[in-house]
């Protein structure tokens, strides 16, 4: 049992794999496969639009069952922003760095108890599977407050600017296991277990 996650983020592929390798999902990347199509423009105005187009469009060229992630920020203070553009807020080639640089000057003076924000994912799967057409999504949020100043060495993208409430610490501080317990993506690809469950051969 196979799944494409339709993305050159190892992060995001580590996390994906490590969970679902217990299910008995084998899970690949782009840079896994002979032939890598050419990325898609996403056009979408939600994250759940960009999921889907990139699940369709992936799906489609490769023929494997296809699991796409669109996912970002939304600052309150910011009303909203950077939203579906986070992975390429503050101008494209940006390093995560220097996007979270970026972030924390637009924030400049902002007071820490105004500073509240949010991860948003979405997953999108779709392919076909015994005869059957898949197209699911499955949708996580997690609240939190831009700190600051970047802590922590761990995660990817804004983790080291997003403040977890419960502990006070940045999602960089947390360990794995800490924060796939928390984070959008962690309720996310919750929701997306239970739902292969059902796709699993019966004994």
């Amino acid at each position: 049992m196979r799944i494409l996650m339709a993305t050159t983020n190892r992060g995001k592929i580590a996390e994906l794999r490590e969970l679902l390798r217990a299910d008995g999902w084998e899970v690949i990347g782009l840079g896994d496969l002979a032939r890598t199509p050419p990325p898609v423009e996403e056009t979408g105005t939600t994250f759940t639009e960009n999921a889907l187009l990139k699940a369709d469009y992936y799906g489609g060229a490769t023929g494997e069952l296809t699991l796409t992630d669109d996912s970002g920020l939304e600052v309150a203070a910011l009303e909203g922003r950077p939203g579906v553009y986070s992975a390429r807020y503050g101008g494209e080639g940006l390093t995560d760095r220097e996007r979270n640089a970026h972030l924390l000057a637009e924030l400049a003076g902002v007071p820490e108890d105004e500073r509240d924000a949010r991860f948003v994912c979405v997953l999108a799967l779709v392919g076909e599977r015994a005869g059957e057409t898949i197209r699911e999504t499955f949708t996580g949020t997690c609240g939190g407050r831009i700190a600051l100043a970047a802590r922590g060495q761990g995660g990817f993208g804004y983790d080291p600017v997003f403040q977890d409430l419960l502990s006070g610490r940045s999602f960089a501080e947390l360990s794995p296991e800490e924060k796939l317990a928390r984070s959008h993506r962690g309720q996310a690809l919750s929701q997306l277990r239970a739902w292969l469950a059902g796709l699993r051969p019966r004994e």
